[in-house]
């Protein structure tokens, strides 16, 4: 079943790759329970297929970093970046693409929450393995509010405008 406007997301966890150590968090991967990291905040979501890729380093995720005040302005607590890559990869990807401190690039390297969300891109034919759909969604306190699902290998309704918009 793909998760809907309605919903509330599922248990699960994602990594982050922590830079700094800080009260709780040391530095290296670190697992968060998403119930937890979602409680009476407001998250703006966007996944992507894979790190490093065109599409996802080119348009995808610096759109969304470089309206990182307009989310802000609307009320947006955090902006998560969540992909089917490990925590070592994704901290790379977000060093490489200059979203510390206003991005989180969360891991899940099993595909276990992706696949809870009902939104796996299947890729191994392609030597890719299992990967996310290309979506974003915004989560009040848990409760999926807006969801943006791209067609397979197209960009065109997840991109950060779009979300923007929606918060409007």
């Amino acid at each position: 079943m793909t998760i809907k406007t309605g919903d509330h997301l599922p248990e699960g966890n994602l990594a982050e790759f922590i830079e700094v150590e800080s009260a709780g968090c040391a530095v290296g991967p670190n697992s968060f329970s998403v119930a937890e990291l979602v409680k009476g905040k407001t998250i703006a979501i966007l996944a992507v297929p894979g790190a490093f890729t065109p599409t996802c380093s080119v348009q995808h995720l610096p759109a969304y970093r470089d309206h990182f005040e307009d989310f802000k302005a609307k009320g947006v607590d955090e902006i998560w970046c969540i992909s089917v890559n490990d925590p070592f990869v994704m901290g790379a990807w977000g060093r490489d693409q200059k979203v510390t401190g206003k991005i989180r690039m969360m891991a899940d390297g099993s595909c276990e929450f992706t696949e809870k969300l009902g939104m796996t891109f299947d890729l191994v034919s392609k030597g890719l393995g299992m990967r996310s759909q290309r979506y974003s969604m915004l989560v009040k306190d848990g409760v999926v509010t807006q969801l943006n699902l791209d067609a397979p290998g197209k960009f065109e309704v997840s991109d950060a405008a779009t979300l923007l918009k929606q918060l409007a």
